[in-house]
């Protein structure tokens, strides 16, 4: 199969790294073989004298792949920037072959890789570098993480356009709500302007739920369903 795809946000916090699990998780239920790949984690704890990127640890438990660290994230960060604000400050030179190198890797030894970007996708990774030139060199489609509220309709069309015009192909958007709101009169309608001005499927929304239990289980079977149709 040997299939993979890539999952941004519309901006940081929106919670790629939760859907990205539940994702994980319920296509596994599907009997498909999931590795995850984080190319880069900023913001990592020092534990040990290590860097624990903890976005990366919560993906591979939820895949239960027996892989080392360093082949899912090649590059961890201490400073919560943007990847290559924190290498530059730390001096790490970020090597787009050594990435590209280690998805192929995965993606040979796997049958579907999900691999999750930081922050938006014009962030830099490595100078002029950004998320959105990996996302096209790595040749995969992507799948958008928005948060409901307003000025998500800004954010995701900006990261529709950008995406289109590097030819990258959209497999659709979800909507999650991290945050429990009940005063923003936007939530309601956003998703279908989006899905209307952007010429996009809105393959899910996720409610307000503040960690993986047996409801989150049902929402992301249904998610993952519309996605596995979209991996062709």
């Amino acid at each position: 199969m040997n299939k993979g795809f890539f999952i941004t946000g519309t901006d940081t916090g929106v919670g790629k790294t939760f859907v990205a699990t539940g994702l994980i998780k319920a296509l596994k239920t599907r009997g498909l073989v999931v590795c995850p790949m984080k190319p880069a984690e900023t913001g990592c704890r020092v534990r040990q004298g290590q860097l624990f990127p903890q976005d990366t640890i919560t993906l591979i438990k939820a895949s239960g792949v027996d892989e080392p660290i360093d082949a899912i994230n090649p590059y961890r960060m201490k400073n919560p920037l943007a990847p290559a604000v924190a290498a530059e400050k730390e001096g790490i030179i970020v090597k787009k072959k050594v990435i590209l190198n280690a998805y192929k890797k995965l993606s040979h030894n796997y049958e579907l890789i999900i691999a999750e970007g930081a922050g938006g996708i014009m962030v830099p990774l490595y100078k002029r570098y950004l998320f959105l030139d990996l996302v096209s060199d790595l040749d995969i489609p992507l799948l958008i993480i928005a948060h409901p509220g307003l000025g998500t309709i800004n954010h995701s069309l900006l990261t529709l356009n950008a995406a289109r015009k590097r030819g990258i192909r959209i497999m659709g958007l979800i909507f999650n709500h991290v945050k429990k709101t009940i005063t923003d009169i936007s939530i309601k309608s956003n998703p279908e302007v989006i899905a209307r001005i952007g010429k996009v499927p809105v393959i899910g929304i996720v409610p307000h739920i503040s960690r993986h239990n047996k409801k989150t289980e049902e929402i992301f079977d249904v998610i993952a369903t519309k996605v596995a149709g979209r991996l062709g």
